[in-house]
């Protein structure tokens, strides 16, 4: 509730303040609270109260203060979005952001498992999540148009928000599922107090301010639109971006497809922000370096998931280094848990993390959550990782995709993928262990390359092979890591968040083999 009596607080000292910019318009904090209070209204009156004795005893997740019932939100980057969910909280309910980038079968298991009471849907998506809810037995309700501020004003009882807010803290407020690239998705419940410790860390680490303003769409043009050539930096201009790894390349082949004149004002605009970091998965170097000569930004990388958002971050101030995610964000502890068998190298391990901002449980999962935890309270991430000489982390990738056996070693499949996006041919690439007989794993690397590789290729000339790129990689990696098998392919297959499903994908290959 600190969320909703921030935006409340704003609004009635600056009623006509601009809190949100989405498709090109802009509403004020006095609509937001507007907007919440009447998706507040609408949720409290409907009978909505349906967490049944069953699901209390095979969750902890149910309100202290409010009725509990799950409300599942169409995730569009959007005013009615933030709207949805500070009005879900507000009527005491637990916010389920829907992703639209889900097929069917993902929405339904979301909603079945999330017990979703009713869905809260825009009028452009009123087709597809109205025959989600009918399907899952759920209630379908359109967000309430956004209020004319002039036509009505805004009522709140700002004691009301103190009192719940004390009794809230420690309740569920969002269920976010998992991206599933390891899994089935689950339901990583985050309450009130772990979502404002979040805020509190990332503002304090990152020097967020009321000033700062975000945007995802036409990237390259709305920064020319915030600093243009003439030097007059315009009333609503973006200061911070954020993104991955895919999105800077694709940022980057669309700098190079531009004339000189329009490179120019590009990467001008973009030298005026004042931050643009990368997470999500690895960072290739070429990717970090080719950008940082184009618009004079260092990306800062940093490590999240689901479970905690943001744990570990380069510096907003300090030497931002490649390959590595920096140091723990204030607030949190992380340790590397070494495997007791001591088949890993010194140091090497899995990363654990304790943090303010960490989840409470996976929903109706209490065995798996307590399997997550150490006996001293540090989650498990799943990740395997290090520190280097300066302390800062490296993240080596994800314990059960990203780490091959092969013969006595234990390699890491982010560190040959990094060693070959520096191929000049290579664009984009994914390394993966399959199985072997005599190794355990084979080091296997599907390559998608560069448009004009891949013009030549069509023109039937030689463009890359194993051996051609075992024999560039040689003096950059030890020979048991070098690849033994090479797949060309036109495009690596990417979820929602740009990730590889790499358990997927060795499923698919090592069936074919």
């Amino acid at each position: 509730m600190e969320v909703f009596k921030a935006a409340y607080k704003k609004g009635s000292m600056a009623r006509d303040s601009v809190a949100i910019r989405a498709d090109q318009k802009s509403y004020s904090y006095d609509q937001l609270a507007s907007s919440a209070l009447r998706i507040s209204s609408l949720l409290c009156s409907n009978d909505l109260k349906t967490t049944s004795e069953k699901t209390k005893n095979e969750n902890s997740a149910v309100l202290a203060g409010g009725c509990g019932a799950r409300i599942g939100i169409v995730a569009k980057p959007s005013f009615e979005f933030v709207a949805g969910v500070l009005g879900t909280w507000f009527s005491g309910c637990i916010a389920v952001p829907l992703a639209l980038s889900y097929p069917e079968s993902e929405l339904l298991h979301v909603m079945h498992d999330s017990d979703i009471s009713m869905v809260l849907s825009t009028e452009d998506y009123r087709e597809v999540l109205q025959n989600v809810a009918s399907k899952s037995g759920a209630k379908f309700s359109l967000i309430p148009p956004v209020p004319n501020v002039s036509s009505e004003t805004t009522v709140f009882d700002q004691s009301q928000a103190e009192k719940m807010d004390g009794q809230r803290g420690e309740d569920p407020a969002l269920i976010v599922y998992t991206s599933g690239t390891t899994g089935k998705p689950k339901g990583v419940v985050h309450t009130h107090k772990s979502i404002d410790a979040q805020v509190q860390m990332l503002t304090e680490a990152w020097e967020y301010t009321s000033a700062d303003q975000f945007f995802v769409r036409g990237i390259w043009q709305r920064w020319r639109e915030s600093y243009p050539v003439n030097g007059n930096r315009a009333g609503e201009a973006i200061t911070a971006f954020t993104g991955v790894p895919t999105m800077y390349t694709r940022l980057i082949q669309g700098y190079e497809a531009m004339d000189t004149e329009l490179q120019a004002a590009s990467a001008s605009a973009a030298k005026q922000l004042r931050l643009m970091m990368c997470g999500s998965s690895a960072l290739p170097l070429p990717v970090m370096q080719q950008w940082e000569t184009i618009t004079g930004h260092r990306l800062l990388e940093r490590y999240g998931m689901t479970e905690f958002v943001m744990a570990i971050s380069n510096p907003l101030r300090g030497a931002r280094k490649a390959g590595t995610v920096g140091n723990p964000l204030p607030g949190v502890q992380v340790k590397i848990a070494e495997d007791e068998s001591g088949s890993d190298a010194a140091g090497v391990g899995e990363i654990c993390v304790k943090s303010p901002s960490l989840f409470k449980e996976y929903w109706k999962l209490p065995k798996v959550t307590k399997d997550s935890f150490t006996a001293d309270g540090f989650f498990k991430t799943g990740d395997t990782g290090k520190q280097d000489e300066d302390g800062y982390y490296i993240i080596l990738g994800r314990t059960s995709a990203d780490i091959m056996k092969v013969g006595g070693y234990k390699l890491s499949a982010l560190e040959i993928e990094s060693v070959l996006l520096e191929h000049p041919a290579v664009a984009e690439c994914c390394v993966l262990g399959l199985p072997d007989k005599d190794y355990g794993d084979a080091v296997s690397a599907i390559i998608v390359l560069e448009e004009e590789a891949k013009r030549d290729q069509e023109k039937s000339k030689p463009v890359l092979s194993l051996q051609e790129l075992c024999t560039w990689a040689k003096d950059k990696l030890a020979p048991y890591k070098l690849p033994t098998r090479l797949f060309l392919w036109d495009s690596l297959p990417r979820n929602a968040m740009g990730k590889v499903n790499k358990k997927e994908l060795k499923n698919q290959l090592a069936a074919q083999q």
